[in-house]
């Protein structure tokens, strides 16, 4: 047995490029499984693969790798109509998702409970109803995936297929959602998500032992963005955002997104909070539109390689894979 599995996570407030990230590991590593662990359909990872964009809230970003099995944890949250949706969106073969037994389900009451002014109104929720969801399990009231007809032939043990493939030597690639200071524990409280999203939570999710894991992989965006209330370190105004484009549009809920630049002390404590062994930096482009597209390291810009090598010596983390574009090949891998 060999320590085979890669967490990948969110350094910032989410929004970081984690689905890009994910979509080229499974692309290029062939995983036996991609697991999602995480929240649930609040968190949007867009994949772009062969000119076309998908834009995923269920499904792990790592699809496009056809063989695959493609598995989503008991600690993840399930909203069947989402879900069956994104399988036929992507055209894959239903066979290869995997649902937990007691993975948790949104239902319309729990939406309903989200839409309200004391979630959305005072802390900019996404309505999707996770928070309420996971309210009621924490009370025990919450129903299971093995509780739900429409879901039966996606049923599975989640954590014995993935120490299957760890014993079999089978690499295996978590994916978290959100971003570590959106932790219910370690982030911005109370403008955080319904539950933890650091590393150690994402591997409990799936039902992953901390001995089996290889990296973790934290993804940060060359910039800062978040969506919804809570605070911002060096917040732009949006004219400057939009100056720099930086401006965004969230993916699930299509709020807009408030931009600053990278900060070193959030990166730092990302690491800390993570065990980071590796960085991935997203969206270099926007800030270096001359490396748009640059697939080799020497090709950078100086003052692009001068940013990505201050980020390693300010956070104590060698950066590995960098992003200079929405496509899954505008990437730079700089693993052994």
């Amino acid at each position: 047995m060999i320590l085979c599995a890669l967490v990948v996570v969110g350094g910032f407030f989410g929004d970081e490029g984690k689905g890009k990230i994910v979509s080229y590991l499974a692309f290029r590593d062939k995983p036996k499984i991609v697991a999602r662990g995480g929240v649930g359909p609040n968190a949007g990872h867009t994949v772009v693969f062969n000119g076309k964009s998908y834009k995923l809230r269920q499904l792990p970003s790592g699809f496009i790798h056809e063989k695959a099995r493609l598995l989503l944890g008991p600690g993840v949250l399930i909203n069947p109509k989402v879900l069956l949706k994104e399988i036929s969106e992507t055209n894959i073969n239903p066979r290869r998702v995997g649902i937990d037994y007691q993975a948790g389900i949104i239902e319309e009451t729990h939406i309903e409970r989200d839409q309200k002014k004391d979630l959305k109104g005072r802390l900019g929720t996404t309505g999707t109803g996770c928070g309420p969801a996971n309210a009621d399990r924490a009370l025990r009231i919450l129903k299971i995936a093995r509780d739900i007809d429409v879901l039966k032939d996606f049923l599975t043990d989640v954590p014995g297929e993935i120490h299957e493939a760890i014993e079999n030597d089978e690499k295996v690639l978590i994916e978290g959602t959100q971003g570590t200071f959106l932790s219910l524990y370690h982030g911005t409280y109370p403008y955080v998500t319904s539950k933890d999203v650091t590393a150690s939570a994402i591997c409990s999710d799936v039902g992953l032992g901390p001995k089996f894991v290889k990296d973790v992989l934290v993804v940060f965006k060359a910039y800062v963005t978040r969506v919804g209330a809570g605070p911002l370190p060096g917040e732009l105004s949006e004219e400057e955002a939009k100056k720099r484009g930086w401006f965004e549009i969230a993916t699930v809920t299509g709020r807009k997104r408030r931009a600053a630049p990278f900060n070193y002390e959030l990166a730092k404590r990302a690491v800390m909070l993570n065990s980071a062994t590796m960085l991935a930096i997203t969206k270099l482009d926007k800030v270096f539109p001359e490396v748009a597209g640059v697939r080799d390291f020497d090709k950078l810009s100086d003052e692009a390689i001068m940013f990505i090598k201050n980020i390693e010596r300010k956070v104590g983390v060698p950066v590995k894979i960098i992003s200079t574009g929405p496509d899954l090949q505008d990437t730079i891998d700089l693993r052994d």
